[in-house]
């Protein structure tokens, strides 16, 4: 029998406190982010999102668009240690994680082998264009990203909390990049698309960029804040029905799922990974926080849906000579796949 939606909650008063610290966190961060940031009130939320959760983004938009300046901005605000690697042809693994290096003691004039840390040694790492190097420098970050550690010779290094990755490409310059692999796409938590903003905002982007800025941010959170909320996303309960629409909104994405529409089964080479229900509902739960909300429901888990599922579901051939992308897959699933009715 599922528990009932409006009567889940957290479980203690100190739960309850950490979730409006949380959200009260939230507020104060988007208004320092604002005094830089104008406007990609969606974008923002996903990032945060992304924090809360303790995942990795992929960010997707076209040259100016602030997406590294976002990145760069949130690390400023949260006062956290924050690396960019700009990602190129050359690029080395080593130039990621760090090589062992022949250094002498001045003392004694032995010689002897000491680590050297790479710039993955942060708190967020922000892989500007990261389709522009090739996948065996893309795959330097795939430990890190799930297991926080990096290894170099043979020995393990554990990585500080917190720790996140944030990557950008560029959708309209493809010429010399290479596609990211399906295993490193999914252990990207979202796949945040920004676009231009409408006129308004982009005429105040004008204006402030054309003047002196020089905000003076002040820390709403500090990165053991972080941490903690981590830890809160992953105790709010969900009901048994929520858990079951995420699962079946991945099975179904599945062009062999006995459950899939023609639609996955014509345009889908591969669908979502498990990977991705447990996604949908992480996303769903610090929505939910975020909301002042101490229960899921099914429409955080809905709100979830195209951020987590537009770049693990794959599309064929077909698709792309008919021009029909993920985003309209997705579309169908949420219409298609049945809200599952709580208490049965």
């Amino acid at each position: 029998m599922d528990r009932n939606l409006d009567t889940v909650d957290l479980d203690s008063a100190d739960d309850i406190a950490l979730a409006d610290k949380m959200n009260a966190g939230r507020k104060q961060v988007i208004a320092e982010l604002q005094k830089r940031i104008i406007g990609q009130a969606d974008v923002i939320e996903l990032v945060l999102q992304t924090l809360f959760v303790g995942g990795n983004s992929l960010i997707v938009g076209v040259p100016g668009l602030a997406k590294t300046l976002l990145i760069q901005t949130l690390a400023q605000v949260l006062e956290l240690k924050f690396t960019r690697i700009q990602f190129t042809p050359d690029l080395m693994p080593s130039d990621i994680t760090g090589t062992d290096i022949i250094q002498e003691d001045t003392s004694t004039g032995r010689r002897q082998m000491v680590f050297a840390p790479g710039p993955i040694f942060s708190n967020i790492v922000l892989a500007d264009e990261i389709n522009r190097t090739p996948p065996k420098t893309q795959s330097a970050l795939l430990e890190a990203m799930q297991e926080h550690r990096v290894t170099i010779q043979g020995r393990t290094y554990t990585l500080e909390e917190p720790f996140y990755v944030f990557a950008t490409q560029n959708p309209i310059e493809l010429e010399g990049t290479y596609p990211l692999p399906e295993a490193q796409l999914d252990r990207f938590m979202f796949h945040i698309i920004i676009e231009h903003p409408p006129e308004h905002e982009e005429l105040e982007v004008v204006r402030a960029t054309t003047a002196i800025i020089d905000p003076h941010f002040t820390r709403p959170v500090t990165g053991a804040d972080l941490v903690a909320f981590q830890r809160l996303v992953r105790r709010v309960p969900t009901a048994d029905a929520v858990l079951r629409y995420a699962l079946s909104l991945t099975r179904t994405s599945r062009p062999k799922s006995p459950q899939a529409p023609e639609s996955v089964k014509k345009w889908v080479a591969f669908g979502a990974s498990v990977r991705a229900a447990q996604y949908l509902v992480l996303g769903a739960k610090a929505r939910a926080l975020c909301s002042g909300r101490y229960h899921v429901s099914f429409e955080d888990i809905r709100a979830m849906a195209h951020p987590v599922l537009r770049h693990r579901v794959l599309t064929n051939f077909r698709a792309e000579s008919e021009g029909v992308i993920t985003d309209t897959i997705i579309d169908e699933l949420l219409e298609r796949v049945p809200v599952p009715a709580s208490g049965m």
